[in-house]
């Protein structure tokens, strides 16, 4: 018996449920109903002139291989794209600094590395030792990030070493970001090995070594993100998945054996829906009491700002991948990448391709500005940490109004109650994506598998 299922959003969530969900029972019949006239969400890859730019996320952690594993079922094995290695760096006290040797995300696994690091005090080095002797306390439910790395590592190692890089991720304040929700294996960590640092070189003295050159940690494809986002579509409608583009659900209606939704004015009778838009879309079509979290669930503005220069332009000798950036630091962008020494398939010869990230919580600067006073503030900051002569060849502004979701302290646990209760009072439907456990794209495509595996099999 053919079941009709609607997956709202045609994200890599969203055309990731459709795919392990055809995969699992293919006699369900699947509309992929998504608002805009294209699919890929917040992936957009821009190609012109021998560049390959992402506008949205730029690429995906290739040891989470779900997305790795997905994309050579889809034909694309030959063209994933590893990144150059090199030294990354963090700017913080008007310096850039190499990050140390050793360093996960911050973290200290090897002694003469942190030890001779110019980026922390000898004081604050001292600090970061008594992670040794400090014993492990209670932190439950649930604490801040910016907390439980205070009281191991201390304020300076937080803020000049781990801050940049921790919150980059989630583009949150550090000292609101639930741990529980990001990062519950530093917690693990800790209580089974007495301390943050013991527990993370053992962690790593465990971990088989890689035989070979060092590789890069990330992935990308020849021809960018969005020719992942082309294949999935293209696998998912040779096997009669429904793509159905400027279709805008506007309510949903729980009835005795499935959900009318409205798309554009018309119901529409489905048996099961997964629905993989951000809350502050689906917020509106239900008004119960238990998911008043999304309300209030705060969230960010970001931008990328790309600069494509002439290589004669740039000064910049450095044989690294990007840099970040500590809170403390006077400038409105959070991080660069020196996309031409990252990817190399995304420059053409003689080009220098520079990709700077904007927008900080609680800042308004990507509302307040256009695209063109946000490329001046970002060039005046770029101005501080390389010489750059003349004027770009061109700039692309991207913005994405409230596009991060912000896990807040307890988050993590209002999501499992949230989840309990759709799960009990809407047989059938499932909610998933970014507002509620991840935010990474191989997190959104497990997110997706998840949903999918649920409903085919409820």
């Amino acid at each position: 018996m053919t079941k009709k299922c609607a997956i709202i959003g045609a994200g890599i969530t969203g055309l990731s449920a459709a795919y392990y969900l055809k995969k699992e029972d293919t006699s369900f019949d699947i509309d992929v109903l998504e608002a805009n006239g294209v699919a890929g969400g917040k992936i957009k890859t821009y190609q012109k002139d021998g560049y390959t730019i992402e506008l949205g996320p730029e690429s995906y952690l290739g040891r989470k291989k779900i997305m790795t594993e997905l994309a050579e079922a889809i034909g694309l094995k030959d063209d994933i794209v590893v990144n150059n290695t090199g030294k990354s760096y963090i700017y913080a006290k008007n310096k850039l600094y190499p990050i140390p040797g050793g360093s996960i995300l911050g973290i200290p696994t090897e002694m003469k590395p942190f030890i001779s690091t110019r980026l922390i005090s000898p004081f604050g080095k001292l600090r970061a030792g008594l992670d040794y002797v400090i014993k492990p306390i209670s932190m439950t439910p649930d604490v801040s990030v910016g907390a439980f790395f205070r009281r191991r590592l201390g304020n300076e190692t937080l803020e000049n070493l781990i801050e940049p890089l921790l919150s980059g991720i989630y583009g949150s304040d550090i000292d609101k970001l639930s741990l529980k929700s990001t990062f519950p294996d530093f917690k693990a960590t800790e209580e089974k090995h007495g301390g943050l640092i013991k527990g993370m070189r053992a962690n790593k003295k465990a971990t088989p070594k890689r035989k070979g050159p060092a590789q890069g940690q990330f992935r990308q494809f020849k021809n960018g993100l969005m020719s992942f986002i082309n294949a999935l579509v293209k696998d998912l409608e040779s096997k009669q998945v429904n793509m159905k583009y400027n279709h805008k659900v506007e309510a949903i209606e729980k009835l005795q054996n499935g959900y009318n939704v409205t798309v554009n004015g018309e119901k529409v009778f489905y048996d099961k829906v997964i629905i993989t838009v951000p809350h502050t879309i689906f917020r509106d079509w239900f008004d119960d009491a238990p998911l008043n979290y999304f309300d209030y669930m705060e969230t960010t503005s970001v931008a990328t700002v790309v600069m494509a220069f002439d290589d004669s332009q740039v000064d910049n000798k450095e044989n690294g991948t990007g840099f970040v950036i500590a809170k403390n630091s006077d400038t409105i962008i959070t991080a660069c990448t020196w996309t031409d020494k990252k990817w190399s398939h995304t420059t053409p010869p003689g080009k220098t391709l520079l990709r700077a990230y904007v927008g900080r919580p609680g800042s308004d600067v990507v509302k307040n500005n256009d695209d063109a006073a946000i490329v001046k503030l970002a060039r005046r900051d770029l101005d501080k940490m390389m010489e750059i002569k003349g004027e770009p060849e061109f700039a692309i502004v991207t913005k994405l109004f409230n596009s991060m979701p912000q896990y807040e302290v307890g988050h993590i646990d209002r999501i499992r109650s949230i989840q309990h209760y759709i799960k009990t009072q809407y047989p059938g439907l499932v909610i998933t994506g970014a507002s509620f456990e991840a935010v990474g794209l191989p997190d959104c495509v497990s997110q997706g598998q998840r949903a999918a595996l649920h409903l085919a099999h409820e």
